[in-house]
């Protein structure tokens, strides 16, 4: 799917529905389903540009630290089995709380990055998209907790108190994990979605 326009975007995001008609599930969980896989097209592409505005060691070829971790973030990986023994409402639980976190990681990196690299438009323009799809995503699977009457847990301040003394490599390192983590999620969130698509075909 591609949509250069903001307003393509959000069709993408929340179909328009009457108040009081019953929703179907399988109507949010096929627009959330769709735009994940949108946000999963661009991911590896902020991650990249990210690390390449960086400097040595972000800028160099294979650059990778998987140790890197941060306490606020919700790491994406978990087994397969732990993964498949999750129900419904734990699963869209645990998206739900890691793309929040990710919303309010991903305007702190933005701001990281305008002190840092005030002359990256590129980054800034993608890190701010990035944001507004997690956004959409939230509300997309906002709308299918509802259609399956399961509670939207409330929102939290995931950060809590920031350094903001850290030095810039510590915030290029914080970067690094986001943009990392919100790929990791992306995908899971992908295969989260397929899982209920084929539960509730429309």
């Amino acid at each position: 799917i591609y949509c250069g326009a903001p307003f393509c975007l959000l069709t993408l995001l929340l179909p328009p529905h009457s108040p009081g008609a019953p929703i179907s599930p399988a109507e949010p969980i096929s627009q959330a389903y769709s735009l994940a896989l949108y946000m999963q097209k661009n991911t590896s592409t902020l991650l990249q540009t990210y690390l390449q505005y960086q400097g040595s060691p972000f800028s160099d070829p294979g650059f990778s630290a998987p140790e890197l971790q941060l306490s606020s973030l919700p790491p994406a990986a978990v087994s397969f089995k732990t993964w498949h023994a999750l129900d419904d409402g734990e699963r869209l639980g645990h998206a739900q709380g890691a793309f929040l976190a990710l919303t309010q990681h991903l305007q702190l990196v933005g701001d990281d990055q305008r002190d840092l690299n005030p002359g990256s438009p590129i980054l800034l323009t993608q890190l701010g998209a990035a944001r507004l799809r997690a956004q959409g995503l939230l509300g997309n699977m906002a709308a299918i907790m509802t259609a399956l009457g399961l509670p939207i847990p409330p929102e939290e301040d995931t950060l809590g108190v920031v350094p903001f003394g850290a030095s810039a490599f510590e915030r290029k390192c914080r970067g690094y994990v986001v943009t990392r983590e919100y790929g990791h999620w992306t995908d899971r969130a992908v295969r989260d979605l397929a899982l209920l698509k084929a539960k509730y075909p429309g």
